[in-house]
């Protein structure tokens, strides 16, 4: 991982991932470094949520590396594939799952102007994101409550070998 401010240059392949069971896997490039933007890198097999359907007070986007996903947005499912782009404006709820018979690599981007400490928004219930695995039981804006019934860390480790497109 990066240490101190300044440009650097990070392989995805050779730094820090986390993994836990059903939720994929994922690789945060430099959190503490990024005050303005939150750039990560996820893992899906088929069936994983990145998280729990949301919405954000800044703007996500996303970007498919690889793979196939489902985009739930606005309850509504659409198929995810290989370079397609999701742009997520302030307050659309949505949550992408991992879909197709292999991993799914998915470049994640978030605005940070209107966070404080953290996560910034809210989880919703909603029946699509329900049968994927990725709904919260009530609403709230509380990531603790809306988390609960799932595991709570993730755990470290390293790449492995599958997760991302060769060249």
């Amino acid at each position: 991982m990066p240490i101190g401010e300044g440009w650097f240059v990070l392989n995805a392949q050779e730094t820090r991932w986390y993994h836990r069971d059903g939720r994929g896997a994922v690789m945060w490039f430099a959190d503490e470094h990024f005050p303005q933007v939150g750039v990560n890198l996820f893992v899906l097999e088929p069936g994983e949520p990145i998280g729990l359907y949301h919405w954000e007070t800044d703007q996500e986007d996303f970007l498919v590396l690889s793979g196939e996903a489902v985009l739930i947005i606005e309850g509504d499912e659409r198929p995810l594939r290989q370079w397609d782009f999701v742009h997520c404006p302030p307050e659309t709820k949505h949550i992408i799952v991992g879909a197709g018979n292999g991993p799914c690599a998915i470049l994640a981007i978030g605005a940070r102007e209107h966070q404080v400490d953290g996560f910034q928004g809210g989880y919703t219930v909603d029946e699509t994101a329900r049968r994927h695995g990725a709904s919260a039981d009530r609403d709230t804006t509380d990531p603790h409550e809306a988390y609960a019934e799932i595991p709570p860390h993730r755990e470290r480790t390293r790449y492995r070998d599958r997760w991302l497109p060769r060249d």
